[in-house]
């Protein structure tokens, strides 16, 4: 995937990170948001690109500890990583 400009994030999936200067970002400086965003907003490229940024245990971390991802995210991801929905953080929320 091409990138722009010195972003380590690439060009067809920063808009994604529409809040982020993406000069200064580095995702593996903040895999919490970078992961978080990815399986919120993310299509199959920014998932691919996930999975070869990030190791499958830390996506399973971030699932587990991540309240902000919507239940429907939450839930495909639990079922497509195996994680227990007890363990995911955004489907044990009271909302």
């Amino acid at each position: 995937m091409p990138y722009t400009c010195n972003s380590m994030i690439p060009s067809r999936l920063q808009t994604l990170f529409w809040d982020t200067n993406l000069d200064t970002f580095r995702p593996e400086a903040y895999p919490d948001y970078t992961i978080f965003r990815v399986l919120e907003y993310g299509d199959g490229p920014a998932v691919a690109w996930l999975q070869e940024t990030f190791s499958e245990s830390e996506i399973r971390r971030v699932l587990c500890t991540e309240c902000r991802l919507s239940r429907k995210s939450a839930n495909f991801w639990a079922l497509l990583y195996k994680v227990p929905f007890h363990d995911v953080a955004a489907l044990n929320l009271s909302r």
